[in-house]
Parts: C-alpha cells; structure tokens; sequence
C-alpha cells in the first residue's frame, strides 16, 4: 500500500517517529470526522431539530456494539493472542487463526444483527425514553438503526484485520482505515447535498452511506492482508485452543467494556429528555477525539503490540522502558491539550461548528460540554496505554475492575446531579468514571509489574503541568485581545479567535519546556526539525 511501516523491531523506529506516523493518518481520521459532522449538521439542522437526534441515537446502537465486541475487547484479546501464535508456531498458523477468528465473529454478529432487528423499537425506547415527546422521533430512529445495524459485522471483521496488521508490525493500513470510513461518508454527504434532499431523506441516504463506509474500512486492509500471503477460508473451529484463549480473555474485558456502556446509555437516556443536548454531547466529544486519536490511540496502538511482544518474549525490564516512556510522551502531549481545550473551548466550537443553522446557543452549549470532557483528557488517553499491558500479561481482571468501578462512579455521580446540573453532568460524570479507571491500573500496575515510580515521572509531570498552566493564560489573553480586535462574527474573525491562540499556545508550552529541560521537549522538536528538513 505504500503506508507500510514496520515496527520497532524491524525497522529501528523511535516511539515518537512510529507514533506520528499513526496520528498523521489519525488526524487525518478525526479530521474527516469534525468536516463530515459539520456537512450533516449543514444538511439537517442543528440540535434543535428532531432529525440530528433521531441520528445520533440509531447510530449510537451499533456503535456500542462496535466498542463492546469489535474495537475493545476483540481486538484487546485477539492482538496478544495472534502475536504470541506468529512467535511461537509461525505466520501460517497465525493466518489461520485469524480466518477461524473471522469466521466466528460472521456466524455470532450476524445472529446479534437478527435479534436486533426483531427488538429495535424496544432498544431505542429504552436509550431514549425522551424521544416519545416528539411525534415520529421514535419511528425515525427505529428505521434508521434497522438500517445500521449491519455495520456492526463489517467493523468487527475490519478489526479483526487491524489487529492482524498491528501484530505483524504493519500500522499504516490499520491506522487509514477509519480515514477511508469518514472519507465515504464525506462523499455521500456531497451527493446527498447536491441532490438537495429534505433533513428526513438525507438522514435516510447518510445512514445507508455508513454502510458503505463500513464495507470501504475493511476492503482498504485486504491488499496488505494478502500480501502477507493472507486468504480468509470460512473455519468453523470454536474449539480450538487459542479461540478460547480470545474468548477467556474477551469475556471479561466485554464484562467491563459493558460497564463502559451503561455509563453511555444512561447517559444518553438522561440527556433524550433535554432537545438537542444528544447533538451537543457528540459534537463535544468529536472535538475531544483529535487529542485522544493523535495521542492516545496512536501510543496505544504501539504499546498493545509492544506489550504483546515483550511479554511474550519474558522482557519485563522492556516492558517497563516502554511503559514509562510512552506514559511520560502522553503526558506531555494531553496536560497542555487540556489546558487548551477548558481555556479555548468556545472559540474552538464557533469555529468548528458555528455556521448555517449552528446557533450561538448551540456553541455555548457544545463548548460547555467539552469543557467538562476535556478534564479527562489525561485519563482517556492513559487507559488506553495501560489496559492493553494487562491483557498481554494475561490479567484482564484489572481492566474489567477498573472499567466498573469507573461506571459506578460516573453513574453515581450523573444521576446525583442531573437534576440541577443538566446535560453537562453527562460529561462530567464520564471524566470522573475516567480517572477513577486510571488509578486503579496504575496502582495495580505498580505494584506487579513497576517501574513507574522514581523515575522522574511525577516531577516531569508537575513541570508539564504549570507549563500547561502558563500557555493557558497566555492563550486566554491572547483569545481576548483577538476578540476586542475582530469581533466574534464572521468566518474571518472564527478562523483568527480559534485558531491563532492554538498556534501560540504549543510556541509557548515548547519553549517553556525546552527551557525547563523536559526530555520530550527536544525529541517532539527533533521530530519537527526533521520533517521541515525533508519538506525544505
């Protein structure tokens, strides 16, 4: 594919430079996905209309799908799983395995899409009781979920086949994929908008392009699945060894991912009451998923692999080398994002959202929203660098005791609170669920495998941290003399308020720590000096 990128082992790639290879392609993802967000929010109205939150929840049924079976807990059992099979017994064996995988996942996602066909109207009253309030809110999302029920297959089976890549060291497929899903999507937007289709029509014709999307996220991965000699062969073998191997390890990671999305649901359910807020949430979170997709997903990605790896091969000092650094590389890349965010939500949602029916109203709301989300910025991304060590060290128990506790948590606190705190509790609830889950693992982590603690980690981390603290308020500065300068209104005047306190603040937090001696500091500007030298 041209996008092949062999791992640390293979090509002597430092974490950082394999790391901004995949968030180049994930930035291109979330990219795509704010532009094909603000495309349907052109083509059907903002919150305050009954088609955007019909969406959002039909799409919402598959999607907690997806996180249940297909991108959290297969691809968290089945990448060690498939690594240790390719060390130990060989590629063919591994392939095979990989065909019995998929094989499996048709004949029970399929049998889930069947039921879920038959108990549709009973789902989505259940995830959104406050539906029932707007005539023919309900139906719409009834009809719309039938009609994206399907993907849940399509993406199980594509991350069957990212996990498949990640093992074998092969990251740029994997990480174009979800790129390839948002770019059909933009493209069935545009059709849709120069057909000039009314908001119930385009709903329609935008979930049945979701389908598509999810046929384009698997076939982008087959070229380099067959190069490495690959041939999917329908195998029926539940039986076999390492199958249930997957299973024992999904079956509590599934357990936790579920606790993960109760916490959605009765989230959601409690904003379907409030007109709109389901839209802001999401558009909240879309915004949120660029620092999670840059950082956290891409220095995921190479620890789940790298974890896999080393535990296999008994290197528990490697394990916690690359434990700590890719902890200290997050780090140092969310704690300014979320000073960021909390400092520069408003100009940032204006800009990015703002435009045709996206009132004011809406902007404050959504900036709200991302506010309380940004708070957890830190823990997101964390999670997603420790929970994939402890599958790999065969202990899913911990991650599944973090993810309920977290939920137990996040609910306690939604439903304490929603009645005066309103729809902003959802996001508030999510970020305290968020670090209660990274305490644990960290602690745990600490006290079997080590290696955290001693090593600088804590006091770099405070150093981040006022860093962060400065760049905020040099940033929320600069945010008030661009607005008494330009104003707030016009897309001149949202493409300077949101965008040039941004570009100040990463001058001013590099500075601050290159002067302060953070060791990130110089590999991050290693890495830029390099890339502006190929360009020049």
């Amino acid at each position: 594919m041209g996008h092949e990128v062999k791992g640390e082992a293979g090509a002597g790639r430092s974490l950082a430079g394999t790391m901004s290879l995949i968030s180049r392609f994930t930035l291109l993802s979330r990219v795509l996905g704010l532009a094909r967000d603000q495309l349907f929010a052109a083509l059907v109205g903002a919150g305050q209309g009954m088609y955007a939150d019909a969406f959002v929840t039909a799409f919402r049924i598959p999607n907690l799908m997806r996180d249940l079976f297909a991108e959290g807990a297969l691809s968290s059992a089945f990448v060690p799983t498939y690594a240790q099979t390719l060390k130990g017994e060989g590629r063919a064996e591994a392939q095979r395995l990989a065909s019995r995988m998929m094989s499996l996942v048709m004949v029970v996602l399929l049998a889930i899409v069947a039921l879920g066909l038959v108990l549709t109207t009973y789902i989505v009253r259940l995830l959104s009781p406050g539906f029932e309030a707007v005539p023919g809110k309900t139906d719409l999302a009834v009809l719309l979920t039938r009609v994206m029920l399907p993907f849940l297959p399509l993406v199980s089976l594509a991350a069957v086949a990212m996990g498949v890549l990640n093992a074998e060291e092969r990251y740029g497929p994997p990480a174009i994929a979800p790129a390839t899903f948002n770019l059909v999507a933009l493209a069935v937007g545009a059709g849709l908008w120069l057909a000039g289709l009314p908001p119930e029509q385009v709903v329609l014709g935008w979930a049945i392009g979701t389908l598509v999307g999810g046929v384009a996220q698997l076939g982008i991965q087959v070229p380099e699945l067959r190069r490495l000699g690959w041939r999917f062969r329908f195998e029926w073998a539940p039986a076999d060894p390492r199958i249930r191997q997957i299973l024992w390890l999904m079956a509590p990671a599934t357990i936790g991912l579920a606790a993960v999305q109760l916490n959605i649901f009765i989230g959601s359910s409690l904003a379907s009451h409030e007109q709109g807020a389901q839209f802001w949430l999401q558009n909240a979170f879309r915004i949120l998923y660029l620092p999670i997709g840059l950082f956290g997903v891409a220095i995921g990605t190479l620890s789940a692999t790298g974890s896999a790896l080393r535990v296999a091969t008994g290197d528990i000092e490697g394990l916690r080398r690359s434990m700590r650094e890719a902890l200290r590389l997050l780090a140092f890349l969310t704690i300014p994002a979320t000073a960021g965010l909390i400092v520069l939500a408003q100009p940032i949602v204006r800009l990015l959202f703002e435009h045709g029916r996206y009132r004011p109203a809406d902007t404050h709301a959504t900036a709200l929203a991302l506010m309380y989300y940004s708070l957890g910025l830190v823990a997101y991304t964390a999670v997603k660098v420790l929970a994939p060590a402890f599958y790999s060290l065969g202990s899913a128990r911990v991650p599944l005791i973090g993810s309920v506790t977290a939920v137990a948590t996040s609910v306690t606190l939604m439903y304490a609170t929603y009645a005066w705190g309103g729809y902003c509790v959802v996001a508030l609830g999510t970020t305290a669920g968020a670090f209660v889950n990274v305490a644990i693992l960290l602690l745990v982590y600490e006290r079997r495998i080590g290696g955290l603690r001693g090593q600088g980690l804590a006091r770099d981390m405070a150093s981040m941290a006022a860093a962060s603290v400065l760049m905020g308020i040099c940033c929320w500065a600069a945010l008030r003399g661009i607005e008494r300068l330009c104003g707030v209104r016009g897309f001149g005047a949202q493409l300077a308020t949101g965008l040039a306190p941004v570009l100040l603040g990463i001058a001013v937090y590099l500075a601050l720590a290159k002067w302060w001696r953070i060791a990130e500091a110089d590999s991050v500007l290693a890495l830029l000096d390099r890339r502006a030298g190929r360009r020049g």
